[in-house]
């Protein structure tokens, strides 16, 4: 892990954390402070407005949304403030000033991927799942998956990735070389205890192309495995499941039935 990425990780795990800068009184703008933590990879999005003599602002640590707030001697403070009854405050305007920003970013991202549909272009539900044709609970995912799909509920959005065996690559190649990609991602599906789909005999270069951006696209996304399913709450803000959905999460990812 980088110094960097060790220096937010450790940002993210206090409670609080205080950065010493400049005095307020050396700019009306943006304080210098934020200026060295965003050298060490927060990325501050919006001023907020709060009391207690402070100033607040939104940022993003990674894809978690962050409070830094600073002091009137110019110093920072990185984390979460609690009320009186130790609840957290300011999640509202982070949620609006830095999470919001940040879903809307990589959903558009995820659509702009090369993904396999699975279900009906109009169903309701979207639904993006980076998912390799030899993982057993991505299969498992599109079982559990049937009754909302078949109904027309949700449409599932396949990032295909080879990761886990040697022919993941050749059989994402089939599925993505098919002339109808659904029908082979399905095949693959449904023969999936006997092998599933047969591997393309070679991975064309612009297929290795996809399978990379795809791959890459998985790990900025922040998962490490497959399935990695993201769904768009009713805020927009992104809910994100590494791997099978368990119990009460199945629909919490799927919906009402």
């Amino acid at each position: 892990m980088s110094a960097q990425r060790s220096r937010i990780s450790f940002l993210l795990a206090a409670s609080f954390m205080v950065v010493t800068g400049c005095s307020q009184a050396e700019t009306a703008e943006k304080p210098p402070v934020l200026k060295v933590l965003e050298g060490q990879g927060l990325t501050v999005t919006q001023e907020f407005k709060v009391g207690g003599g402070l100033r607040a602002f939104a940022a993003v640590a990674g894809d978690r949304p962050i409070a830094v707030y600073i002091t009137s001697d110019g110093n920072a403070i990185v984390g979460t403030r609690l009320n009186a009854k130790g609840e957290p405050m300011d999640e509202a305007d982070l949620e609006k000033l830095a999470a919001k920003p940040v879903s809307d970013k990589e959903w558009s991202q995820l659509q702009s991927s090369t993904w396999v549909l699975d279900g009906k272009a109009d169903a309701p539900r979207v639904i993006y799942t980076f998912s390799d044709a030899n993982c057993p609970y991505c299969h498992t995912f599109w079982e559990a998956a049937r009754p909302w799909v078949d109904s027309g509920k949700v449409q599932l959005r396949h990032i295909l990735v080879g990761i886990i065996k040697d022919d993941s690559p050749a059989k994402a190649a089939a599925i993505l070389g098919a002339p109808d990609r659904t029908a082979a991602l399905v095949t693959n599906e449904r023969q999936f205890g006997q092998g599933g789909i047969a591997p393309a005999k070679t991975v064309p270069a612009d297929v290795r192309k996809i399978l990379d951006d795809n791959l890459a696209l998985m790990m900025n996304t922040g998962f490490r495995g497959t399935p990695g399913i993201v769904v768009r709450g009713p805020n927009g803000v992104l809910k994100k499941y590494n791997g099978m959905p368990q119990g009460a999460q199945l629909g919490e990812v799927l919906g009402p039935r």
